[in-house]
């Protein structure tokens, strides 16, 4: 791996899962990203296998911190329980263990969305910031992380709030929009209800919009009519990777010597 890079981070999608080394110093790749198509039936098992595949393509050491930003709630100890965007055969699986096992590597599980925001706290539009950021990524489903002066609030999963009689990110994801082939007029007409009710039960300082569709901020942001302050993410669709990363040092620092 490159000699800049302190850790590595993977990000589980339900389209492609990305990996690359990061350099931790100064939030950023250390190298180009590779993605990898999510295979279609994405079983433990298969998804284990790409993340082999990235980790040997980088020569990534064990003893390197390594990260996976993965889409569902992550609790260290104990099996997935609920399961989302993924193959429902990951229900019941310790997706640490499975991991490390898997690739021969010590690897450390972090829930997406919360990747994403840690990238963004540490890094990008939420360093800094006081008070009450909720971060969210658009893309297959939502995600979303909660950060009250600087510090995370893990595994909160807002994009299943009840929105028009269904799970919220059914009706106002980037996957959503695609679906419906909706204009972004239309689509930020969604967002608006979504966003309207995080205000109502949050009361944040901030919203951050992250996800592959981030990167197109202008089209839709000006549809979304909201009294919160909206920004895009910095570090838009690598949130996921470099927060991956981040989190892995982090614990790897927090282990005793003989452990870590």
């Amino acid at each position: 791996m490159v000699p800049t890079a302190q850790a590595f981070g993977i990000d589980i999608g339900g389209s492609g899962i990305k990996g690359a080394p990061v350099d931790l110093k100064a939030g950023r790749f250390a190298d180009e990203r590779l993605r990898i198509p999510t295979p279609e039936v994405s079983t433990p098992d298969a998804v284990a296998d790409v993340v082999k595949q990235l980790l040997d393509h980088f020569d990534v050491q064990d003893g390197t911190p390594i990260g996976v930003a993965f889409p569902a709630p992550i609790k260290p100890g104990k099996p997935l329980d609920f399961m989302a965007n993924l193959d429902q055969s990951w229900v019941g699986v310790d997706i640490n263990q499975l991991l490390s096992e898997k690739t021969g590597r010590t690897v450390r599980v972090v829930n997406d969305a919360d990747a994403a925001g840690l990238a963004e706290v540490n890094y990008g539009a939420a360093k800094n910031v006081k008070g009450l950021v909720i971060a969210t990524t658009l893309g297959t489903g939502i995600g979303t992380a909660l950060i009250e002066n600087g510090v995370l609030v893990p595994n909160t999963e807002l994009g299943h709030l009840t929105l028009e009689g269904k799970d919220a990110e059914h009706y106002t994801s980037d996957a959503a929009r695609k679906r419906k082939d909706l204009s972004w007029k239309k689509w930020g007409k969604r967002l608006t209800k979504y966003y309207q009710l995080l205000e109502k039960y949050f009361n944040p300082d901030l919203f951050i919009i992250g996800g592959g569709v981030s990167k197109k901020s202008d089209k839709f942001f000006p549809h979304i009519e909201i009294s919160t302050p909206l920004v895009a993410a910095t570090l838009l669709n690598d949130a996921g990777i470099i927060g991956s990363a981040y989190f892995a040092a982090q614990q790897q620092d927090a282990l005793p010597a003989d452990n870590a």
